[in-house]
Formats: C-alpha cells, structure tokens, sequence
C-alpha cells in the first residue's frame, strides 16, 4: 500500500467521494433525499435571488440562500425562505439546519427563528461560521 497526496481535483477524489456515500448509504436509515430549489429572475431570464437547499429524512437542509445586493432588504430573502420550509413540511420535515459567515446572515436567520447550535471562531482566520437549527 502506498498513501497519496494530491493537490488538485482528480478522478480520485470522485472516487473516494462514491466510496464513502455508499458505505454510508449501507450503514444508515433509509431516507429520502429530494433536491428543493428556488429562483427569482429578472425580466431577462437572470437570477437575482434563490435557494439551494434539499430535504433529507426529517430536515431542510440549506446550502445557499442569495439575494442580489440591489434588493435586499426588500423581503425576498424572507419570502424565499418561508416558501423552502412551508415546501419542508409538506415533504414531512421536521427541522432545518444551515450554516453561514458573520459577513453573510445571521442575524437574518435568527430574525426567522433559527437557534445558534455551535460557532466556529477564527475561521478561516479570522471570521466566524454559524451553525443554526429551527424547528418547523
């Protein structure tokens, strides 16, 4: 046997990724996992606002929540996060979980009932990442 280190993005790193899915897949709960996406476009087809998220067994969970700099303030970001956990608990969650920087939104989530979980301090250096949980 011989270890590796790469630097780049490779068909191992892939691999390794496959491989790790499947040992969990073999080794948890079943659980149904749907993609939930939501998108404001302007006039022209852009995206100025959306959601990246997902529903996993019991929870929401968010990946990306985006408003375009122009607009916010405005409730979009709101309107777009009641519409993802109203969509959650039709699917049967129960909770959702996401995470975000200092400079992002935590206050935002917090203003919508999200509880502070755990903080990562100095990271990457010198900002902080919070971890939020809500029950819907």
């Amino acid at each position: 046997m011989k270890l590796k280190l790469e630097n780049i993005e490779s068909k191992r790193t892939q691999e390794l990724a496959n491989s790790i899915r499947a040992y969990n897949r073999s080794n948890r709960e079943l659980s149904k996992s749907e993609p939930l996406n939501i998108y404001l476009e302007d006039e022209q087809g852009n995206i100025v606002a959306g959601m990246v998220a997902e529903t996993f067994g019991n929870w929401l969970e968010i990946e990306y929540l985006y408003v375009s700099d122009d607009l916010r303030g405005q409730g979009i970001g709101s309107k777009i996060l009641e519409m993802a956990e109203k969509e959650s608990r039709n699917r049967g969650c129960k909770y959702s979980f996401v995470d975000t920087f200092n400079f992002q939104a935590p206050k935002f989530y917090e203003k919508h009932g999200y509880k502070e979980v755990f903080a990562l301090k100095k990271y990457p250096y010198t900002g902080e990442r919070y971890y939020y949980t809500k029950k819907l």
